[in-house]
């Protein structure tokens, strides 16, 4: 068995023993290989760590920056109570046309408001409406923004609210400080904000599992 093989098994069974099967979660990654959306959703462990990270947190408002096909996010809303509002910002129409759709069928369109647009564009938006500080804002959009990202979260949150960012290993590649490849520019960017901004205090941790060798970081705003 390849180390890959071994990752997958494991996945597999901490999935079937804490993340049973689930009809609404397993559609909507089949509508979306259907749609053709590229295969970089969160895993079901991973999935059901942001499930957990909200409710922990006692989360009343979720921001999402890139919503894809709707699985994270249907795992995150699933986090909220009734009167809960995730506001989720995706860049392609397309997928957040299969999205909407997902999560409808999951039965949390009343709680979740899918935008579609650049994030860039999107979020000085949001912001003028002066919405309540959110509770959780995950990020997991395009790469090279990572930091921006960051640094518009700190404005739409408050101080005990958690940050999470995704996909922050690069397959190992933000170890390499001569990088110029702009995922890895922008995560190390990213990395640096948090690291050094005086309202911020956070970690990151490697993974390995379905999703090949990764990682997330994770910031609570001070």
């Amino acid at each position: 068995m390849s180390e890959s093989q071994l990752w997958d098994a494991v996945d597999t069974y901490f999935t079937t023993r804490l993340s049973p099967d689930d009809e609404v979660l397993e559609a909507a990654l089949r509508d979306g290989e259907a749609a053709g959306l590229p295969s970089i959703a969160v895993t079901a462990p991973q999935g059901k760590l942001l499930q957990l990270l909200a409710q922990i947190q006692g989360a009343r408002t979720i921001l999402e920056i890139g919503t894809l096909g709707g699985y994270s996010t249907i795992w995150l809303a699933r986090a909220l109570p009734e009167d809960g509002r995730l506001v989720s910002l995706e860049y392609s129409a397309k997928h957040a046309e299969v999205a909407v759709r997902n999560i409808a069928r999951a039965g949390l369109d009343r709680l979740v408001d899918v935008r579609v647009g650049p994030a860039l564009e999107s979020l000085p938006k949001l912001a003028d409406e002066n919405p309540a500080p959110f509770d959780l804002v995950f990020i997991d959009a395009d790469k090279v923004n990572n930091a921006h990202y960051v640094e518009w979260a700190l404005k739409l949150t408050r101080a005990g609210s958690l940050i999470v960012l995704d996909n922050v290993v690069r397959q190992g590649r933000v170890a390499d400080a001569d990088s110029t490849s702009p995922d890895v520019v922008g995560t190390r960017a990213a990395i640096d904000l948090i690291g050094e901004h005086p309202r911020l205090t956070g970690t990151a941790v490697q993974t390995v599992g379905g999703k090949g060798y990764d990682g997330f970081a994770l910031a609570r705003v001070l």
